[in-house]
């Protein structure tokens, strides 16, 4: 219980890389060192905000997640196990670089209509740069603009951050959430909230199941 009331304070828990470990932060910034707390709020807020003007448009019915391991599994089980017939968005996934796949996915797809999010913690994941690069490249071969319909989700000053400079959006990712840990970070909330699932009652059940387990 000590060690693990330590690490919920913002103890150094990767010590090869000097990090927190701190995704419980995401679902009760209150828990969080002082100086996360608003970031946390805000990119809640930003995700939230972002989902809303997006559903206002009608512009889209598909959204395209671009991610690997961490990146792309916990979504997949959000977007599958509560997927609906009255989700705002219908979900598509490049989560391995099987040209196949590549060529399925992207081949059934209305791109006019197909919002992109890429998510890369390190901004440098070479199989995520892959679908992107493939993604890109379809969206030209359509004359579709690609950047109004694409949002990154990322490291700040990364690779992709600084990529996608030009999009419709970034949100920020940060070094103490782990990949396998970050469903209740922009990298599975944004989706949610981009399907039309409850994603506060989410991070509240995921915020309840902390404090029973404690």
């Amino acid at each position: 219980f000590d060690a693990m009331a330590a690490l919920e304070a913002g103890a150094v828990a990767n010590p090869d890389e000097g990090r927190q470990v701190g995704h419980y932060w995401l679902r009760a910034p209150a828990l969080a060192p002082e100086p996360l707390r608003d970031a946390i709020r805000a990119t809640r807020e930003a995700c939230r905000a972002l989902a809303a003007e997006l559903h206002a448009t009608g512009a889209f019915h598909t959204l395209l997640v671009l991610g690997i391991g961490g990146s792309a599994l916990g979504p997949q089980l959000v977007s599958d196990a509560l997927a609906g017939p009255d989700d705002r968005l219908r979900v598509v996934f490049l989560d391995n670089t099987d040209p196949e796949g590549f060529a399925r996915a992207l081949g059934g797809l209305d791109l006019s209509r197909t919002l992109v999010v890429c998510i890369s913690k390190s901004g440098g994941t070479p199989e995520t740069r892959n679908a992107l690069v493939e993604t890109q490249a379809a969206y030209a071969r359509a004359g579709v603009p690609f950047g109004p319909r694409a949002i990154a989700v990322s490291g700040e000053g990364s690779a992709l951050w600084r990529a996608a400079s030009g999009w419709r959006a970034r949100i920020p990712m940060w070094d103490w959430v782990g990949g396998r840990t970050s469903l209740c970070s922009a990298v599975g909330i944004l989706p949610m909230d981009l399907q039309g699932l409850d994603a506060d009652a989410f991070l509240a059940g995921a915020a309840a199941m902390d404090a029973a387990t404690r």
